[in-house]
């Protein structure tokens, strides 16, 4: 099983001058740490007026400061807004290329629609309409990654003519595509698809077992028609994180921070109200906490499970991963930094997890990944020869574009010759 960060640039109020700049300057810092670890994914969300709970609204522009910092840790955009309303297909798929070849073919292209009302209406993105909308950009994007030249399209939501996207990926044809999924239907629509389902809920890992095997199943049937050039079989589970030799203390340093993201997320998802630049998240939550200490401090001494199984000492996220592992997760991504946690408890409890959990999972990897690519291979290759394939151009079909400025000219030209006078005989 494989492990990731993921990052949301969570920033509770109040907020002084310089907490923005501590907070990314941190989070750098704590990616160069991963790195040097061992750990494999670095993920980076994009959000748009998410105040308190995300303030990352540009993922390339820190996935791209995280590459040079990096050697060998994979850095995803966890997700990459691609509702055309967010960021032009076009444009997504000149910032894929570019990120990849920044950090030398380390990207992972994780796609997502949103459904915060802040985003959405901040956009003008028509809520009922943006799966539909999603599926058209994904799709396009693919085609203009891996395409040369891309042919050109005419679609019920963006429309573009024939043009040659570069640069190209060095992962061709394009980097492992990836779906935000918080809900069991979008979990099979990535299998349907036949990309990495990167699922946001925070489900026990006895639940999760149910959600990969049928994740799986659908790959192997002849539901799965890739949306992409490639299939990308896995499956990644998020978990809460906090680590340290005594339970007592993981908790302590880890656990409100945890909460606050499951309360933030649900205000501003689905319980809340917010108006911009006055709401208090982290006020409301404050109240919120005080009313459940007394039954996250039963939950503290007795141990943590469930959404919070990964908070506790060595042993006790050594029992929470194997669960994850059993079922069939390729991979655990880490929610560190939440709330008010702090920068120095991180880096510590990542250091923890590296040097005494991580290896006993590493040492099943290769083995692991091997048998499940064996397995796999007849039916991915039997997916991709369901897909229907945007057919490259004809050289006779490609059009010619003449330059503006001869545009300019010949029309001069002609206005000219149109008003000359006659000459007299």
């Amino acid at each position: 099983m494989k492990f990731g960060i993921f990052y949301e640039h969570q920033l509770p109020r109040p907020w002084d001058n310089g907490a923005e700049l501590r907070l990314y300057q941190e989070a750098l810092d704590q990616v160069e740490l991963a790195d040097r670890l061992g750990i494999d994914f670095a993920w980076e969300v994009e959000h748009h007026f998410l105040e308190e709970y995300s303030h990352s609204s540009a993922p390339e522009v820190f996935l791209a400061a995280c590459s040079q910092r990096t050697k060998r840790i994979r850095l995803g955009q966890g997700i990459r807004q691609v509702i055309p309303q967010y960021n032009h297909p076009a444009r997504t798929a000149e910032v894929i290329a570019t990120l990849d070849l920044v950090s030398n073919g380390r990207v992972e292209f994780g796609t997502g629609e949103s459904s915060a009302i802040l985003e959405l209406g901040g956009f003008d993105v028509p809520i009922a309409e943006k799966r539909e909308i999603y599926l058209e950009a994904v799709e396009q994007i693919c085609n203009m990654l891996a395409m040369d030249p891309y042919p050109g399209f005419s679609g019920k939501y963006f429309s573009m003519p024939c043009r040659n996207i570069v640069p190209k990926p060095v992962q061709r044809p394009h980097p492992p595509l990836w779906v935000a999924c918080s809900r069991r239907e979008t979990i099979r629509l990535a299998a349907r698809l036949g990309i990495g389902a990167l699922t946001f809920a925070f489900v026990d890992p006895v639940e999760a077992a149910t959600w990969v095997k049928e994740y799986y199943d659908i790959i192997r049937s002849d539901e799965c028609v890739p949306i992409g050039h490639t299939v990308n079989a896995n499956i990644a589970m998020v978990s809460s994180f906090g680590c340290h030799q005594d339970r007592a203390t993981a908790i302590a340093r880890t656990l409100k921070g945890f909460e606050f993201f499951g309360y933030a997320l649900g205000s501003l998802y689905a319980f809340g109200e917010h108006k911009p630049g006055r709401t208090n998240i982290w006020q409301q939550f404050e109240a919120f906490w005080k009313s459940r200490e007394k039954e996250l401090d039963h939950a503290s001494r007795a141990g943590l499970t469930g959404a919070r199984g990964g908070i506790g000492t060595p042993q006790d996220l050594r029992e929470h991963l194997r669960k994850f592992e059993d079922c069939g997760v390729d991979q655990v991504t880490f929610i560190q930094q939440s709330g008010l946690n702090q920068h120095a408890h991180i880096c510590e409890a990542l250091e923890l997890f590296a040097s005494d959990v991580m290896p006993e999972f590493k040492a099943r990897e290769a083995a692991r990944e091997a048998k499940k690519h064996q397995e796999l291979a007849p039916f991915i290759e039997a997916a991709l020869k369901r897909k229907r394939s945007m057919p490259l151009p004809t050289d006779e079909n490609i059009p010619t574009f003449l330059a503006l400025g001869r545009q300019i000219a010949e029309e001069d030209a002609r206005q000219r010759s149109m008003y000359r006078k006659p000459e007299s005989a």
